[in-house]
């Protein structure tokens, strides 16, 4: 849903302006910082970035599930790292309280991450708890009014830079799976919680990603997100679904651009007398690069438009963010074989670091084969078939 129709083409003018003409120039730089810069950093807070889907009653934009999916094509034409500072806050870093944060903790917290003063992340993933993210084993136990929490968390986006935490941890002793999980809101500096070193990885430069410990961390029972025990499973699965579209939009952006990256490297490149863009073998490419990335932005836009309906969008979420992750992990392929050597060599073209870049979308929030699996297990279950 569009709620603004003459005003929101302008919104996403200004966001497509603001990626050429102050991202892209400083793609490369901070590759090299492996940050980015605090000056950025505070422009993004004055365009209203971080509070894209923060609710207008707390500072931010509102926007709705098909606006957010419509920003998010537009942002996510930059190399990741653009996306990663702001998208925590706009989905999984401030997604638990507006679910189901009380009104206390949504007016708390929700307008300095609106404003891009905090920024949150969401620690669910253990070392034995990814695909299977109800196997946590993370505990919280009750002192008072505080619970102790103890254990530890990795692959956590932004977890070295965050200032708050949506963490999961395991407040029912014994029980197993989705049973017995409850959501905590943990600030940094909370006694007890300390992150990691950021890790080196293959890609997605100047987006930090490490380990959280908790060794003995109090946390406040009024940071019960939502107050309520044992129900964190069904927020983190309220976070997700919204989420998995959010994020099939940021895959479908980096795609656009290396095909646009491609396209003028190849009208530019010329062999045999002629620029390489007339070879029908490279025009195939072309073709099925253009055809997969329409191919997400209407399964990606009607789901959205599902959403925004109140539909139940569980499959249709699982569905894009399958589809488009493993679309731009195709597209990345094809582009680097459009621009040949170039497109290896660092020097030459962006290419080769969207190419790494890209590669982890088929990993993060559900691995291709975890969203196969539930496709398959949502489409049975409508045939009566299966639990």
């Amino acid at each position: 849903m569009i709620r603004h129709p003459d005003l929101f083409p302008q919104f996403l003018s200004d966001v497509r302006q603001f990626v050429r003409e102050r991202w892209h120039p400083i793609e490369r730089e901070v590759e090299a910082l492996d940050h980015v810069p605090e000056p950025l950093v505070q422009e993004l807070r004055t365009r209203g970035f971080f509070g894209w889907s923060i609710p207008e009653a707390y500072g931010g934009l509102g926007l709705t599930t098909e606006e957010l999916v419509s920003a998010a094509f537009e942002l996510s034409q930059a190399s990741v790292a653009l996306r990663a500072r702001v998208g925590t806050n706009t989905g999984i870093g401030s997604e638990a309280l507006v679910a189901d944060g009380t009104p206390e903790q949504r007016e708390r917290w929700l307008p300095r991450m609106a404003r891009g003063e905090l920024t949150g992340c969401l620690a669910l993933t253990e070392p034995e708890a990814g695909s299977e993210a109800s196997n946590v084993s993370t505990t919280a136990v009750r002192d008072g009014d505080v619970y102790v929490l103890n254990g530890m968390k990795r692959y956590i986006t932004n977890a070295p830079l965050a200032d708050v935490f949506t963490v999961i941890a395991r407040t029912e002793p014994d029980s197993q799976g989705s049973k017995g999980l409850t959501a905590f809101w943990v600030e940094r500096g909370t006694p007890g919680l300390s992150t990691g070193e950021a890790y080196r990885k293959m890609g997605q430069a100047g987006s930090p990603v490490s380990d959280v410990f908790f060794q003995d961390c109090r946390v406040p029972a009024a940071h019960i997100i939502g107050g309520v025990e044992g129900v964190g499973f069904k927020t983190v699965m309220k976070v997700l679904n919204k989420q998995r579209l959010h994020l099939a939009a940021l895959c479908t952006g980096p795609a656009m651009r290396m095909l646009e990256l491609a396209i003028h490297h190849t009208r530019q490149r010329k062999q045999f007398g002629q620029p390489v863009v007339n070879f029908q073998l490279l025009q195939a490419m072309i073709a099925d690069c253009q055809t997969e990335i329409y191919a997400a932005r209407s399964m990606i836009l009607e789901a959205a438009r599902a959403r925004d309906r109140g539909e139940d969008v569980a499959l249709s979420a699982s569905m894009c963010k399958y589809f488009a992750s493993e679309m731009c992990g195709r597209v990345a392929d094809r582009c680097v074989q459009m621009l040949g050597g170039a497109g290896y060599v660092a020097d030459f073209s962006e290419i080769e670091r969207y190419y790494r870049d890209v590669r982890l979308f088929r990993l993060y929030e559900g691995t291709s084969q975890v969203h196969q699996l539930n496709i398959a297990k949502l489409t049975l279950r409508d045939f009566g078939v299966g639990a």
